[in-house]
């Protein structure tokens, strides 16, 4: 029996053994799509407690603790101190077999507090003493733990209207030696069906300095940004979408439905998907001028437990899977960009693992010489980002596409711990490539599959988004 979660976990071969240790995890991060503070950055925020760090703001935890039936006042309640919320926690991860959360936690614990043990309502105390002793040491800081994880680029999300006064900040410490950028998510400027969209559309007026009146203006003032965003060394764009949509009209129709959404009306499902179409095709357009490449997230219903998000808001674990997004869409979509000369670099991510496939094939419709798999299968995302997740993503673009063209993993966390994700990914990205070599179905050239490691572990990222090498 192997010992739990030992130096070779996940590593069930001879060349995954070689390829982690010697190739993987010497490998810097590259964290190209996340929700942390840059400002919390910028000012090396310090936690006192573990709970701090680790619960605060993290609905993966919170959606557990509730599915083991964990009062809320113990995951989310003000009134309950971090101590108990701790130990609440402790209770569920020790039994939470099978889980990614467990794996992930202990990789934490073993990185970055160096606990060798298994979390449980046993260990609760021990280890809540060990973190939080270590947590007050010099190095645990935010920047310390971000250094600690060999982190070369980190980006944020960030929103059109953000003064991306932190980034700037960042960019002119030359104490700290991660690249941190912003990353254009326009979400709320799309969103026209939101009770908040008139609201919003005063703010982002407001920062670009255009009266926005029509779709014209709309268009306008978002072009002022992100020449904004550029000048603040943005290169990516990411958007939230139930699925990519591609309902093309007359620029007509787009203006009168965006007219009758200014004048306060709603909106109808068919007119949303007009003006969402224009929209995307719009600002695939800027992005492709501007060399930023695009990312849709797509396939999530959000926020289904209406209760639930009328007293904590978005966020906050009670999202799920969505199983339409139509691939004829999709195809559609892109093959309009690509037909109008202005497709960008592309990243899929769906969260419904059914499209795996459907997503390598149409990847495979627009890649071209512009850049090695122009159109990317984004990684096992949110409820995928286990292992058969990602197993199953990584075998998917290795049948139907070009894994050695990856650019791998991200966190698409809100918490500096959790940089371990990308050595789960690692491990398993190691497991399967070895696994092929030693049933015969791929070469023992070392060479070979270093560099195809080394490419999905950090190479392509750096290439693929035109990030600078330090």
């Amino acid at each position: 029996m192997q010992a739990f979660m030992d130096k070779d976990f996940l590593l069930s071969t001879p060349t995954a053994r070689t390829l982690y240790h010697e190739v993987a995890a010497k490998c810097p991060i590259i964290d190209y799509h996340c929700h942390i503070s840059p400002r919390e950055i910028y000012e090396d925020l310090r936690y006192e407690n573990i709970t701090q760090v680790w619960l605060g703001g993290d609905h993966y935890k919170w959606r557990l603790m509730r599915c083991a039936g964990v009062p809320e006042k113990y995951i989310t309640g003000k009134e309950t101190s971090d101590y108990e919320k701790f130990v609440k926690w402790a209770e569920v991860v020790g039994k939470g077999i099978g889980n990614p959360l467990y794996h992930w936690s202990h990789l934490e614990l073993r990185n970055f507090f160096g606990y060798q043990g298994a979390l449980s309502a046993k260990t609760a105390d021990e280890v809540w003493n060990l973190c939080n002793k270590k947590l007050q040491s010099a190095g645990y800081s935010v920047r310390g733990l971000i250094a600690m994880s060999n982190v070369d680029t980190i980006c944020t999300t960030d929103d059109p209207i953000d003064t991306l006064e932190w980034h700037q900040k960042l960019a002119a410490d030359d104490t700290f030696k991660t690249t941190v950028l912003p990353a254009w998510r326009p979400d709320k400027a799309m969103n026209l069906e939101k009770p908040e969209y008139l609201d919003y559309l005063a703010k982002l007026s407001a920062a670009s300095g255009v009266t926005i009146g029509s779709f014209a203006d709309l268009k306008a003032a978002l072009s002022k940004r992100m020449d904004y965003f550029a000048a603040n060394n943005c290169c990516l764009s990411d958007h939230a979408l139930n699925y990519v949509m591609y309902a093309p009209a007359a620029e007509e129709e787009v203006e009168a439905v965006f007219q009758k959404r200014l004048q306060g009306g709603a909106v109808t499902e068919a007119e949303q998907a007009v003006f969402k179409t224009a929209f995307m095709l719009f600002v695939a357009g800027e992005y492709h001028a501007r060399n930023w490449t695009m990312q849709l997230h797509y396939g999530c219903r959000r926020d289904n437990n209406l209760t639930m998000y009328k007293k904590m808001g978005p966020d906050t674990g009670y999202d799920c899977i969505d199983n339409y997004a139509p691939s004829s869409q999709t195809a559609a979509f892109l093959g309009a960009l690509e037909a109008a000369g202005i497709l960008p670099q592309t990243v899929l991510y769906s969260l419904n693992p059914n499209d795996n496939e459907a997503i390598d094939t149409i990847c495979g419709c627009f890649q071209s010489d512009e850049a090695v798999s122009k159109i990317q299968h984004g990684s096992a995302w949110w409820f995928n980002d286990h292992f058969k997740g990602m197993t199953d993503q990584l075998t998917s673009l290795a049948n139907l596409g070009y894994l050695a063209g990856f650019v791998g993993m991200l966190t698409d966390s809100r918490s500096f711990l959790s940089y371990p994700r990308h050595e789960y990914f690692r491990r398993i990205l190691c497991r399967l490539l070895g696994q092929w070599v030693e049933e015969g179905m791929f070469p023992n050239d070392m060479d070979i599959l270093s560099e195809i490691v080394r490419g999905i572990s950090y190479e392509n990222a750096k290439r693929y988004f035109h990030f600078a090498h330090k």
